[in-house]
């Protein structure tokens, strides 16, 4: 009789999967990811499963909310557009630690949880998931009080 995966198995493969996509994506374009290669990247259907766009419009975002993806129709093929805080517009350079951070809700959607974004972005950044998160923390210190510390 067939092994039953949990719940819990489900959500530890996800967040393997997403490493390993992250490790993909810096393979293929890192190791220094910048706004090049953040334009590469969103337009990369290995890398970014649905069309993305990137806006810098803090109005559909909630308050402290640094960036997310909404999607523009009833479908995932339809595309995201990616909305990103406006103070970041002055900043391309960090915008891809932001992004990248985002890119699990357009790729796994609900399923996708902030272990598996942290897992993603560290990987494709080549960094341990606690730095990614510190400096994920300072970024967006200028716009939010994130709680982190």
């Amino acid at each position: 009789m067939p092994t039953q995966l949990t719940a819990d198995d489900a959500r530890v493969s996800l967040n393997a999967h997403v490493a390993a996509k992250g490790a993909e994506l810096r393979a293929k374009y890192g190791p220094d990811l910048g706004w090049n290669e953040l334009k590469l990247i969103l337009e990369d259907r290995a890398c970014v499963r649905y069309p993305c766009a990137l806006e810098f419009n803090a109005e559909p975002l909630q308050p402290g909310e640094f960036a997310h993806p909404a999607a523009k129709g009833a479908n995932p093929e339809d595309g995201f557009t990616l909305f990103v805080h406006p103070y970041f517009m002055t900043h391309l350079p960090e915008v891809p630690w932001l992004v990248l951070y985002q890119l699990v809700l357009v790729n796994y959607g609900e399923f996708a949880s902030a272990d598996d974004a942290l897992a993603f972005g560290a990987a494709a950044l080549g960094l341990p998931e606690d730095e990614y998160y510190a400096r994920l923390c300072e970024l967006i210190d200028p716009i939010s009080d994130c709680g982190c510390s």
